[in-house]
Formats: C-alpha cells, structure tokens, sequence
C-alpha cells in the first residue's frame, strides 16, 4: 500500500515492480490485493501498462482499513472481537473478569490505526518516522490498561 500510495496520481502499478521493489514473492502479493480490492481500497487496470493503483487519495485511507482487509477483525483475543459472534466461541465473556483489559487494549489499538492514514507513512507526503504525525501518550495506553 505504501508503494502505491507513493505512486499516487502516477497511474497504475504492476505487482511485478512492487515485488522487485518490496523484495516480496509476487505470489504472495497477488494474495494481499484481493483482499485490498475487496474491501475497496484498490482498483486494477488490465493490459500492458495495467497493474494496481489506490481506490483514494493516501490521506484517505487509515490504517485501520488497510489491517482490516488484510487479517480481519482487530482484536488482541478473540473475546475482544468487534465481532458480535465473539460470544458464541468463547461462551465466559460475559462473565470474564479480564474481557475488559483485552477491549480496553482493542479499544487503544483501533484509536491508533484510526488516527494514522496511509499518507502518514510515505515519506514524501507524510511525516518522517523520526516525528510522528500523531502519538498515543504513554500515560494514555497505561490508563487504558491499568483503569479497572
């Protein structure tokens, strides 16, 4: 995605260049852009100069899109899913003393990947790593995981 999002507004990109450039099988990366594409974030162009390019602008998309798409539900324990069916797996959660902590964690979680867009990771457009454009404060996830 960053790779894309670098090649915004450029036309499409070919997995082929992706996989040279991200030294990643290209096997792999087809797998990968399925599942961006259904979730919407990617549209493909066929033909000779076709591959992949973003759905929207960088600045658009968060991060908590991107891992969404790619391994589903953010959760730190299947009984903190946001997924109603939770319950049905793990049949204590409405009696477990420590669901709180594992929601509390999903909770601190998501507001990162909510407050991060892809933009915020390509250099040219974003933020330099040594500055992030948004931080959680220590005391923030602490409370989170402390608050009873």
């Amino acid at each position: 995605m960053v790779q894309l999002g670098q090649r915004a507004g450029r036309g499409p990109a070919s997995l082929a260049e992706i996989a040279l450039e991200e030294d990643l099988p290209r096997a792999y990366l087809e797998q990968l852009v399925m599942s961006l594409r259904d979730a919407g974030l990617v549209h493909s162009t066929r033909g000779a100069r076709g591959g992949y390019e973003l759905s929207r602008a960088p600045g658009k998309i968060r991060m908590s899109e991107i891992l969404r798409a790619l391994e589903g539900p953010i959760a730190p324990m299947v009984c903190a899913s946001e997924d109603a069916e939770h319950a049905v797996i793990c049949d204590r959660s409405s009696r477990c003393t420590v669901n709180v902590l594992w929601v509390r964690v999903r909770d601190a979680v998501t507001g990162a990947l909510d407050s991060m867009t892809l933009a915020d990771l390509i250099p040219s457009l974003g933020v330099s790593p040594a500055m992030p454009a948004q931080s959680i404060p220590t005391s923030t996830l602490t409370g989170a995981l402390t608050r009873t």
